[in-house]
């Protein structure tokens, strides 16, 4: 049977004329009407008014075939002896643009199995389509390694994956920690100006007050058996705000499980800005790799050189993460700025949020 991509939010009940035909209507109408609900219902463990997660995952809408041209891996996953990589690009990147020439080379170097993930348009189509591209992807590296999978995600690509685990409840036991490089966790205040005369539809989705925003974090932010570690930085010009006293990027939760660390926290000089949090600082870097080669999430005081006091970890004196080549670092970075403005430029716009799905929306 195939599933359709939307849940139908109303049923119109068939004329019935008399008799048994009548009668006949009447219980496929009650039938159809079961399935619908039944296809649109979420968790009941969440509090009423909420967005739902949900009890068993939804169908992915989008083809395998395309799913399965947008996962690109290493050589060594099937063979890997730790949790592989899952490298999230954001809004208007690609995995070519914002991973190549960092994060990749970083982890070819520790002999660490890792797989990028295309999003559509650039990271710019509708999240939730977006976010099926990441279910995939995750269920895909768990079959093949036999390992529970490490996401890493930078700006929204941080924030998409909290949506997968919140709606696709199969991948919580697949997944071993998300960690997030200025992720939009709670939006931006940036998104709003952008759309006044339309925008894609991801950037509407990261606006504050975006329905996408509120479904993702009603009631609760993370989900039991993963660690979190977010990484974000205090200068944010792209997230907004990430300082004060409600930055976005911070998950709003408690626990072992999830450590919030500002660079600037662990080297009060560190002038990172939105860009370069998720593809060249050093800071980031050395906490997305404790994080990776330790238990639960990134702790500061594990770094090199770290002796109680902020500022004093041999981190704050680098320059660039391991893998970016100062060599060809400007070529490299122009290289991102220009997809970024290809990508802006080029993919379509709307005058809307896109509808959030049924199972995501509470109205049902």
């Amino acid at each position: 049977m195939r599933v359709l991509p939307h849940c139908v939010r109303s049923v119109t009940k068939p004329r019935s004329t008399v008799g048994r035909r009548s009668d006949m209507l009447d219980r496929w109408w009650m039938l159809g009407l079961m399935i619908v609900l039944a296809g649109c219902s979420g968790s009941g463990n969440e509090p009423a008014g909420g967005a739902a997660a949900c009890d068993s995952p939804p169908a992915l809408t989008v083809p395998t075939s395309t799913l399965d041209a947008a996962l690109a891996c290493s050589a060594g996953l099937a063979s890997a002896t730790r949790a592989p990589v899952l490298l999230v690009p954001g809004t208007a990147t690609t995995p070519d643009t914002a991973f190549s020439w960092n994060h990749q080379p970083a982890l070819e170097a520790m002999g660490w199995p890792y797989c990028t993930v295309e999003l559509p348009e650039s990271a710019m189509a509708d999240a939730q389509v977006s976010a099926e591209y990441i279910v995939h992807a995750i269920r895909q590296m768990a079959r093949v390694s036999g390992r529970r999978v490490a996401v890493v995600g930078y700006s929204q690509g941080g924030m998409l994956p909290r949506w997968a685990l919140r709606f696709y409840p199969d991948i919580r036991e697949r997944v071993e920690e998300l960690v997030g490089l200025a992720p939009s966790n709670h939006g931006t205040e940036t998104a709003a100006p952008s759309c006044v005369s339309g925008c894609q539809p991801s950037i509407w989705q990261q606006r504050s007050d975006a329905a996408f925003i509120a479904a993702l974090n009603a009631d609760f932010e993370t989900v039991a058996g993963v660690d979190y570690t977010v990484i974000y930085t205090q200068l944010d010009e792209v997230v907004v705000p990430n300082a004060g006293p409600n930055p976005s990027s911070p998950l709003r939760a408690q626990g072992e499980h999830l450590a919030n660390i500002a660079t600037q926290s662990v080297c009060p000089a560190n002038a990172a800005d939105h860009l370069a949090l998720g593809t060249y600082d050093p800071v980031a870097h050395a906490l997305l790799v404790d994080a990776l080669t330790h238990p639960g999430p990134a702790d500061p005081t594990r770094l090199a050189g770290y002796a109680g006091a902020p500022g004093t970890a041999a981190v704050c004196a680098e320059v660039f993460m391991p893998g970016v080549n100062p060599a060809t670092f400007a070529l490299d970075y122009g290289g991102l700025l220009a997809g970024i403005s290809e990508a802006t430029a080029n993919t379509e716009r709307v005058d809307a949020e896109p509808a959030l799905r049924c199972f995501a929306d509470p109205a049902g």
